[in-house]
């Protein structure tokens, strides 16, 4: 899971499309991708909030 989200961090057009649901993770279920990806919503807020 680790490996994945490090993945997604390096590539966050890959998130993008995940959002989209264009793209999906083999072997992740679905409340694990949504956690995921709220993971990506969340540091984004939190480095808006720094800056702000």
């Amino acid at each position: 899971m680790i490996n994945m989200i490090q993945y997604l961090e390096q590539n966050p057009s890959l998130v993008t499309l995940l959002k989209e649901k264009k793209a999906s993770l083999i072997g992740v279920t679905e409340l694990e991708q949504k956690a995921i990806l709220d993971s990506f919503d969340e540091e984004l807020n939190v480095e808006n909030r720094l800056w702000n």
